[in-house]
């Protein structure tokens, strides 16, 4: 307890809070600009810290992870352009809220959220890290199989609107991970002679083109239509508008922090995963489930809260077994080797005050993080305010930077390029880029697993043991049929409920239909840029 005290203490040494502020800020830029990562910054910031005290630098590092994983729904807020893959949830909502000239609402919920998801993943590091190491060892090639399957029906939320293009958006995406090299039997698929394509294809580099490009083209088409993406008025009282909403729905934002939380002690899962399942989660449980893609704040902060707490979530396996859960998470690997400590049973006795010092750092992370969120949204959201003919070169010239930078490679620019042009096509084809991109992150785990899996069953002589008789494996079975079946379910459940009320109002035209015929057309994140459109013109 002295040193869990002591760990505290030392976040309020007058360097170390400023270090932590600074690192915060450093994230929030670094997170902010689509192409440049948590990962990359940390890589950055590590050499520097090598001069640093260990719990001076180990306080910087953890603030620059928070505030990235925060910076990231800036611009998908305000330009529907992910920071980073953990933020494409947040576009969903973000963005239509922009549309209705609520960008700082957005850009609070986020802040809020991601500093809730920073403490609850943080008390659950801080209290139950252990125990929950030891079950994260029992993911084995057939639980990461499962459990990409039940990220994969995800897209029955994401493309309610019309599942068959869903499936085809998912399809899609399951095809482009097929690029490159094979995970196992190291076969080379779909490089077309081009050896920088035997690497795959770089998500992030897959995300720019697939969300930036599409968005700069339709701001070219609306140019004459609309100066500037939404007009924004600052006005007082949005941050007790939107925290006292927030703090209306606790349900919500722990839920969303624990699923985060899960997720990041998982290795090899991420924030993206994490943020696609909360918000899945979010619109399953939500009384107003047609409100989702429309620009709900429910959404931005099912999403903000899940992906912030998987920066704590992935310091789990790392502390106490030296298993690096996410990239993120080996760059601070790599800053504990360089001071000298070894993940494990050391960290928590010989290096207990630095240890706790890097603990209680990401949990005040996300307060500062909040603050800074507070303080410099009502200057952040006038960015919309800026002329789209001056936005777009503006846009366009940090995706070529942001895929140029991932590997210094002129063909990821080019093929961001080719991403760009389809991604806008199939949009017009009614196809939306969260299922292909969600297929895209999912291809490799569910390859990955079901190839090593299926060397399982042909070793142990059955394949039924190996896929259905695991414990972890039974439960991802159930929550993916659960999942996959909801939509539908629900769909039907709208529709006989419509159905009533138009046999029980058959005497006239009542409030109830039209707003259950909504409620029958789930649009989530399955919308289309007219319906959003027009909500948008409806609502500001």
């Amino acid at each position: 307890m002295d040193a869990v005290l002591a760990g505290l203490a030392n976040n309020f040494a007058p360097l170390n809070a400023l270090l932590l502020g600074l690192g915060v800020l450093g994230g929030i830029v670094v997170g902010s600009l689509p192409g440049l990562t948590a990962t990359m910054g940390l890589a950055l910031l590590v050499p520097f810290t090598f001069a640093m005290r260990p719990e001076t630098g180990l306080v910087m590092l953890g603030g620059l992870y928070v505030g990235a994983m925060y910076g990231d729904a800036i611009p998908a807020s305000l330009i529907n352009t992910p920071g980073t893959p953990s933020a494409i949830a947040t576009s969903f909502d973000g963005y239509p809220l922009t549309r209705q000239g609520k960008a700082q609402h957005a850009l609070v919920a986020a802040a809020f959220s991601s500093m809730v998801g920073a403490v609850v993943g943080g008390v659950v590091l801080l209290t139950l890290s252990p125990p929950l190491a030891e079950a994260s060892l029992r993911f084995g090639p057939p639980e990461y199989f499962w459990m990409a399957v039940f990220g994969l029906t995800i897209i029955g939320t994401l493309a309610s609107g019309s599942m068959w293009k869903g499936l085809a958006g998912g399809a899609l995406g399951l095809l482009i991970s097929t690029v490159g090299i094979a995970p196992i039997g190291g076969d080379v698929r779909f490089t077309f002679g081009l050896a920088s394509l035997q690497a795959g294809i770089d998500l992030i580099v897959a995300l720019i083109g697939f969300f930036c490009l599409p968005q700069v083209f339709r701001m070219v088409e609306e140019r004459h239509q609309r100066y500037q993406v939404a007009e924004y008025r600052e006005r007082p009282g949005v941050v007790a508008e939107v925290v006292a909403e927030l703090v209306g729905k606790p349900f919500l934002l722990i839920r969303s922090s624990i699923i985060g939380t899960v997720v990041g002690i998982v290795p090899g899962a991420g924030g993206n995963i994490a943020s696609l399942i909360s918000y899945n989660e979010a619109a399953r449980w939500s009384g107003r489930p047609e409100q989702f893609g429309k620009g709900i704040i429910d959404g931005v902060a099912a999403s903000e809260s899940a992906n912030n707490a998987v920066a704590p979530g992935a310091m789990v396996p790392l502390l106490t077994l030296g298993i690096p859960g996410s990239p993120a998470s080996a760059v601070i690997l790599g800053a504990l080797l360089l001071h000298g400590m070894r993940p494990g049973a050391d960290l928590y006795s010989v290096h207990a005050s630095v240890t706790y010092t890097f603990i209680w750092a990401m949990i005040l992370a996300g307060f500062v993080t909040f603050g800074l969120g507070m303080v410099l949204s009502r200057y952040i959201a006038r960015i919309i305010n800026v002329p789209i003919n001056l936005l777009v070169p503006f846009i366009v010239f940090l995706s070529v930077i942001g895929s140029f930078a991932v590997r210094n490679n002129l063909l990821d620019v080019a093929v961001m390029l080719g991403f760009g042009i389809l991604g806008y096509v199939t949009e017009k084809l009614g196809l939306q880029p969260g299922p292909i991109v969600l297929g895209l992150i999912l291809g490799p785990i569910a390859e990955q697993g079901l190839v090593q899996s299926l060397l399982m069953g042909r070793a142990t002589g059955s394949l039924a043991a190996v896929f259905f008789t695991r414990p972890i494996s039974i439960a991802l079975i159930l929550l993916s049929l659960v999942s996959a079946a909801w939509p539908v379910a629900s769909r039907w459940v709208a529709r006989s409920r419509g159905g009533a009320g138009e046999r029980v109002g058959s005497g006239g035209p009542g409030p109830a239909g039209p707003q259950r015929t909504s409620v029958a057309g789930l649009a989530v994140g399955g919308s289309t840029p007219s319906q959003r459109e027009e909500v948008g013109r409806q609502d500001g």
